[in-house]
Order: structure tokens, then sequence, then C-alpha cells
């Protein structure tokens, strides 16, 4: 396996997951990459690691570079293992001598926990490491998405060593934006900000700020597709996605169901915010993955999320898509309850008090339907939501 040069003596690393389907919780049904870089300078300088089953594709793609044992700076911009899980096998079998840099002191407390009493050399946000004829800063963000999360800058290079940040789970042997459809790797970089960022856009707009004096002509990923031509496309989806802006002109409808009744008043739902020209992203949770519904949350003014009752509680893929949507917090969508039932009818108060716990405002009185919707209650659902606010 070969290194790839993106710039001269600067060089990718790392590994591809090709058949990865899940992180975190979340679909990936493009798999994803652990992205690492090597700097050839009087310094051997590695920039993360990847992730431990992947130890022996890192040291192949270095080793078609330099001997492993000649690194001299290890650079852990991030604790978790998909970045740092290599690190104790690197420093046992080849980089015997080398320091590993990481962030104070958060960092320093993960790897130590992680991987015992290594050589470290802890470093705060605006300390600078030379390497010969280079210069690295450090750059703390914090919470983006863990409390000891940097990134690493390269003024002579022009280079952003992002780590999570800016990210995307994609599987490619291309490694940059421009030989990539731009499309599915934006779809996939909003898809991972909404999965592992959304919570964090107050930490975002910090790290952006403290990224915008920096001359940026590459941003080297710790996951997906490396940035040199769309960098303001990216930058720009961070700066609204992370100021929480919704369109007023999109809708997320979501449900399961039993029998087809709650299914039937999805639709009605669904075109009746047709009907108001808001575009609706239509879930049913017997095939979509919940994570896809919170990417598109990530955008969308309006909520409508639906259950049936079963044993008193509503289905329990509705009940997983609010816990996760519970720990996004997201502010200022207009939410509604609806589903069907046979007896008790329980589940649509259940859905609309997740809904408001999880931060949503409620738009409309609950729908309540037993068993099988007639053609007036379709019409009265109909009516309710194209008169809502």
């Amino acid at each position: 396996m070969q290194a790839i040069e993106i710039k001269p003596n600067i060089y990718w690393v790392g590994a591809i997951d090709w058949s990865m389907r899940s992180f975190h919780g979340y679909s990936t049904s493009r798999g994803s990459s652990y992205n690492a870089y090597l700097i050839i300078d009087e310094k051997i300088t590695l920039i993360d690691t990847v992730k431990t089953p992947f130890y022996g594709e890192l040291i192949s793609r270095i080793s078609s570079v330099i001997d492993p044992a000649k690194i001299d700076y290890i650079i852990s911009n991030h604790v978790e293992p998909d970045h740092s899980g290599s690190i104790n096998l690197l420093i046992t079998h080849y980089a015997k001598n080398a320091t590993i840099v990481t962030s104070d002191p958060q960092g320093l407390k993960g790897l130590t926990a992680r991987y015992g009493a290594l050589k470290y050399k802890p470093v705060k946000s605006g300390d600078e490491l030379s390497i010969g004829k280079r210069t690295l800063k450090f750059v703390a963000t914090p919470m983006l998405h863990w409390p000891d999360s940097m990134v690493t800058y390269c003024p002579e290079e022009k280079i952003l060593f992002s780590n999570d940040a800016f990210g995307q789970h994609i599987a490619t042997s291309n490694r940059f934006d421009d030989e990539n459809d731009l499309h599915a790797v934006m779809e996939e970089a909003k898809k991972y900000y909404a999965n592992i960022l959304m919570l964090y856009g107050k930490q975002a707009q910090s790290a952006l700020k403290a990224l915008s004096s920096l001359d940026i002509g590459i941003i080297a990923t710790g996951h997906g597709i490396i940035w040199r031509k769309h960098i303001l496309a990216i930058l720009a989806s961070y700066e609204k996605w992370s100021e929480g802006e919704i369109d007023d002109a999109k809708a997320v409808v979501v449900f399961d169901t039993m029998w087809g009744s709650t299914e039937k008043i999805a639709r009605e739902i669904t075109d009746a915010f047709t009907e108001r020209g808001i575009a609706v992203s239509y879930f049913d949770l017997r095939c979509d993955h919940i994570s896809d519904v919170i990417t598109e949350v990530l955008t969308s003014k309006y909520l409508a999320v639906g259950s049936p009752t079963i044993n008193n509680q509503m289905m329990p893929p509705v009940a997983a898509l609010l816990c996760y949507l519970k720990g996004f917090a997201p502010k200022g969508r207009s939410a509604i309850a609806f589903g069907s039932y046979g007896w008790g009818g329980q589940s649509i108060k259940l859905v609309e008090d997740e809904l408001r716990a999880a931060g949503c405002d409620i738009a409309t009185d609950m729908i309540r339907v037993q068993n099988v919707p007639t053609k007036e209650q379709l019409k009265e659902i109909r009516e309710k939501i194209i008169s809502m606010k």
C-alpha cells in the first residue's frame, strides 16, 4: 500500500474502511476512511493515526516513504480511537523514541488513560512546534466534538489538519474533493455534521472564528476526502449549520406503522405540506435509518413524527428516533405528533412529550385517529396542516 503525496514531502498515509456501515449509531452506506498524514522534514512528523484494525495499512503506507522508526513526532489531534488507536502499537514496534503531541490538559489525560505513560508533549491553543522548514501551529477546538479536540495548521504549506471538523464518512480511492462527486461529498458532510456535531453549534462557531485568520489552501480531514478546491463551500456550510439556520420551506415527516393507518396520516400530512409549497423529506422507519432523518432535521423547519400504540407505548423505532433526537437538542423546529390507535392511544401524547423535551415547539394539537382514518378525518388533517403557522 502506497502513500499518496498531497504536497511535496507531505503524504496521506491513512486507511480506507470500505465495509463500515455504522458509526456511533448512524448509517455509513459509503464506508469511511481514517486519515493520517506524514510530513518529511528535519523532524519526521505523523499527524494522527488510524483505528487499530487498520494499523498494518498505516505502517505499509508510511514504509513506502520512510522507515517508521524515524518518526520524531506523532501529533494526536483527538483521543478518540479511530484517530489515536494505533499510537501504542506504533510506539511499541517502530517509533520508540517519538514524542506524542496532544492538547493540554484533556488530550494528555485521555491518551494517558488509554495508552499509559508515554513520551508526551502537551500543547495549548496558540503554541507552535518547529519541525525544520515547517512550523506547526495548534488551535484548540474543544467539544468539536470531544473536550480534547484540536487542529494543526502548517502556515508554510497552508494546510489545516482538521481531524473531525469538515469530515465525511466516504470510502474512496480518490483523495481530493475535486476528484469526487461534489454533491455526494456535501451530502455526506451534512450527514456527518448533523449526526456528530449538531449539538455543538456554539463550539463550531468558536472554532470557525479561531480559524478565520488562517490562510487555508488545503483542509486535510480526519475522515473522507481532502478539501482543496471547494474550501469556501464547506466553510460556508459549517457557518450555516452551526448558526442553526433552518429553512421555513422544508419539512420532515417520519413514522412507523402497524397496519397502515398511521402511514395514511403521514401521507396526508405530506400532501398538505406540499400544497403549502413546503418540500417534504418522507421517512418510513421500517426501511429508513434514524441518522438519515436527523440529517434532514438539521435544516428543516417542520418535523412531524407518527406512531401507532403498542403495549401502551410508541413503536420502538419511533422511541429510538426521539431518544436520538433529544441528544441533539434542536431548537426552533415546529413539531407535530400524530398516529392511530385501537383502544388506548397513549403513543401520540408520548411522542408529543418527547418532541417537547427535545426542544421543539409544538405547532398544533396532536393528531389522533382511532382505527382507520376516514375521508372526512383525512380532510380535517389536511386542513389543520394547511392552516398551521
